[in-house]
């Protein structure tokens, strides 16, 4: 029973520390996605401030200017290419955590309905048991009653035998008939 207990906690801990995983998993990627969406703001912020910078003679924008501004824009489409290679990642975990919820409530029901099973299996082996146990008790019964009587007719038998022994007939007298 000691061993069957162990190895139920062992189980337990082991889904437990499993889950634990993957939810630290999940929640790493989520702060990676939420640094690079931040990071892509910022860069958006300094795109629309190249768009406004006028280095240019009578307030226009330079080559420079322009370049920056480019610059700046190829940064935020590798940065939005790496947001979506890490959503995908994220995407795949909570998949994963989805199959996972699937596969724990398959496992939840088939436990369930394994119990349900041993349950009726017990709840009839009870009733076969208690009717073995009436029927056991009946018998048990008469064969009380019939000890009974039986002492009670070589009770009786010894009783008279010995009553009939008492009385005894003589066998030298003559018999009127």
């Amino acid at each position: 029973m000691k061993t069957f207990f162990l190895l139920f906690l062992l189980a337990i801990s082991h889904q437990v520390i499993a889950k634990q995983i993957d939810t630290s998993a999940y929640q790493t990627q989520r702060i990676k996605v939420n640094a690079l969406l931040n990071q892509r703001s910022a860069k958006f912020g300094q795109y629309d401030q190249s768009l406004d910078a006028k280095t240019g003679i009578f307030g226009l924008q330079t080559k420079s200017d322009v370049k920056n501004s480019n610059e700046i824009l190829r940064q935020i489409v590798l940065n939005d290419n790496n947001i979506f290679k890490e959503l995908k990642i994220l995407m795949e975990y909570k998949d994963q955590e989805v199959i996972a919820a699937k596969n724990t409530a398959s496992e939840v029901k088939g436990r369930m309905l394994n119990y349900m099973q041993s349950i009726k299996k017990l709840q009839e082996e009870n009733e076969r048991i208690k009717s073995n146990n009436k029927t056991t008790s009946l018998a048990g019964s008469a064969i009380y009653i019939i000890l009974i009587l039986i002492a009670a007719l070589i009770g009786t038998y010894f009783y008279f035998h010995n009553r009939l022994q008492s009385v005894k007939i003589p066998t030298n007298e003559k018999r009127p008939f």
